[in-house]
């Protein structure tokens, strides 16, 4: 886009905005259909005590609650859109929140719902379910009906309810803290000072310059250990929060609770934690790589992020690089490419540039009635932007797809399918820009970024979920969290990762309280798992043709109406058997030799 500076929101061209129109005109029309939903929320009320009366009476209220759930979500999806686009402004700001209590208090009205499906005697739903009345909302009354034994009487399920605003508290404040509050100063670079903070310590990371990186690691560890008490608490009222939930409900753990209702076995996650275990050899011997290629003779843990072949000198304009991500897509076929195109060219699905309070990163937001939109923040000279397109590029899809071949009540796929949708593209994508790499250069860098991928996604992720495994079972087990249990925890963790080639500070493990992903607790696996299965369906997809695009067409297609686990080995891919994991780090371990012939 070629700016000097950051530019105002209203700066922006129209058309390089995304049009939030299929969800309202404007603020006013938002502002509207708030009104109305508020007014139509005492409607929840009349059918309380009648849901096992019969079932057009069941079918009634449901289709009333798919109503002010559309509402609902078109509310949501537009007050969040806005607040994302320019963070900064009160106004903004005000709508979200007022959209949140308005939504709270729509949970806690409709709190007796599933207390009251569940209390009908066993026979009767499924003589219910048998019904032409309720066959559209089998699947989705049938997944409510798994959690019977985990349901607790109508006044606990409304305190419950009441209670999830209260339960944000320990991440909102952790937030609050690391986002806003904590000065981290500025560090001294070859280019002048410059500011250090949560999201521009990665960049530090990246830094040529080892005394930068040395500075920046410590002025940023040194600064969350001032606060390392406050930090502990907070991590460890998350954590007893999610136990509470657990033993409220009667689930046997806190991992168990968060894994029900994706219907994944714990299994599933010790599988990954004991494959990637297996396969910390590899990983040992890339950094025992890295430490060569980069003339160490300390590996230290702020040497492990630097590029070990610099960005690239390319640039692509973004219409340039939507049409190097939909050359990389032609095996998806027609439809879906000329699908993507219109949407990211024509339909402006994508807010593309930044703009001054704009939300940081990228994102895809996909709603039943509008467009999948994506939120970037896009540079033609940096490459991986290019990837990040590719990346929201594959939620988007998923999200339009979803809701084309499904009822809005069987739409909403999990963030477990979610992350395999993404990554997928992104394989697409470095497949095709290596097959047409120019220079050694490019493929170095190529190869390079892949297993920066791998470790990022796998590896990392894993070890962050063997974390919050280990915290959980401490507290479970009746052991309380300090400063000093949780560092030596992580501690633990970092040495078996990292290996014998890395030395760490003895700062290094506050990483462990920093972390914005554990205040969502065993949600980190899905992003290994993620990645594991798209490795293994973009083989198939780039090796076998079109029998294996459409079986993974048909997992975009299936929503949220199958079980995760179900719609990937539908699409070819078993996550409850070792070898996508086995696949996914045997690919690793031939970029890495790829990348040591490449680069000593």
């Amino acid at each position: 886009m070629g700016i000097a500076s950051i530019p105002e929101r209203d700066e922006i061209p129209e058309e390089h905005k995304w049009d939030l129109s299929r969800l309202f005109q404007n603020d006013r029309q938002w502002e509207e259909g708030l009104e109305q939903f508020k007014k139509i929320l005492p409607r929840i009320g009349s059918f309380k005590g009648t849901l096992a009366s019969s079932p057009e009476q069941l079918r009634s209220c449901l289709e009333f609650m798919n109503e002010l759930g559309l509402m609902d979500e078109r509310l949501g999806y537009y007050a969040h859109l806005r607040l994302a686009e320019n963070g900064g402004d009160s106004r903004n700001q005000e709508r979200f929140a007022r959209y949140l209590r308005v939504t709270t208090e729509m949970e806690a009205l409709a709190s007796y719902q599933k207390p009251e499906i569940l209390s009908i005697p066993e026979k009767k739903i499924e003589k219910f379910l048998q019904t032409e009345e309720l066959k559209e909302f089998k699947i989705f009354l049938q997944k409510i009906l798994r959690f019977k034994p985990y349901t607790l009487s109508e006044p606990e399920e409304k305190l419950l309810a009441l209670q999830i605003e209260i339960n944000q508290t320990p991440g909102k404040t952790f937030s609050a803290l690391t986002d806003v509050d904590l000065d981290f100063g500025h560090v001294e670079t070859p280019e002048g000072a410059k500011p250090l903070s949560q999201s521009t310590f990665s960049s530090f990371m990246e830094h040529r310059d080892i005394e930068v990186r040395r500075r920046a690691y410590f002025q940023f560890y040194q600064t969350f250990e001032k606060h390392k008490n406050t930090l502990a608490s907070l991590y460890a009222g998350s954590v007893n929060q999610d136990i509470y939930q657990a033993r409220v409900r009667g689930y046997p753990s806190s991992r168990a609770l968060a894994l029900f209702p994706d219907k994944v076995p714990e299994s599933v996650y010790d599988n990954l934690i004991e494959v990637v275990n297996k396969n910390l050899d590899v990983l040992h011997h890339y950094y025992e790589l890295r430490k060569k290629i980069l003339s160490l003779e300390t590996l230290h843990h702020y040497d492990v992020y630097v590029p070990l072949v610099p960005e690239v000198d390319v640039r692509h304009t973004y219409e340039e690089a939507v049409d190097v991500v939909l050359k990389a897509l032609r095996p998806m076929g027609v439809q879906y490419c000329n699908t993507l195109r219109d949407g990211l060219l024509n339909r402006r699905w994508v807010d593309r540039y930044e703009n001054r309070g704009k939300r940081s990163g990228a994102f895809s937001a996909g709603s039943y009635v509008a467009e999948p939109y994506i939120l970037l923040n896009y540079k033609e000279d940096v490459l991986r932007d290019v990837f990040t397109l590719a990346h929201e590029s594959g939620h988007s899809m998923h999200s339009l797809y979803s809701a084309q071949n499904n009822p809005f009540q069987h739409y909403h796929y999990s963030i477990f399918e979610a992350e395999v949708a993404s990554t997928f593209n992104e394989q697409l994508l470095v497949k095709y820009l290596l097959d047409n790499a120019d220079s050694s250069q490019m493929e170095a860098y190529l190869v390079g970024k892949q297993i920066d991928d791998i470790i990022a996604t796998i590896y990392r992720q894993t070890m962050f979920a063997e974390f919050e495994h280990r915290t959980h079972r401490m507290v479970e087990q009746e052991n309380p969290l300090t400063v000093k249990s949780v560092r030596e925890e992580y501690r633990k963790l970092l040495k078996k990762y990292f290996g014998e080639a890395l030395t760490l500070e003895d700062i290094s493990d506050m990483e462990g309280l920093r972390i914005p992903h554990f205040y969502r607790a065993f949600y980190v696996y899905k992003y290994a798992t993620g990645l594991s299965a798209a490795i293994a369906l973009s083989r198939k997809v780039l090796e076998n043709g079109e029998k294996n695009t459409e079986n993974y067409l048909n997992f975009l297609k299936s929503g949220g109406s199958r079980y995760p686990i179900e719609s990937l080995r539908l699409a070819g891919v078993d996550m409850e058997r070792p070898e996508p994991i086995e696949e996914a780090l045997d690919q690793f371990k031939a970029l890495v030799n790829r990348m040591e012939k490449l680069l000593l």
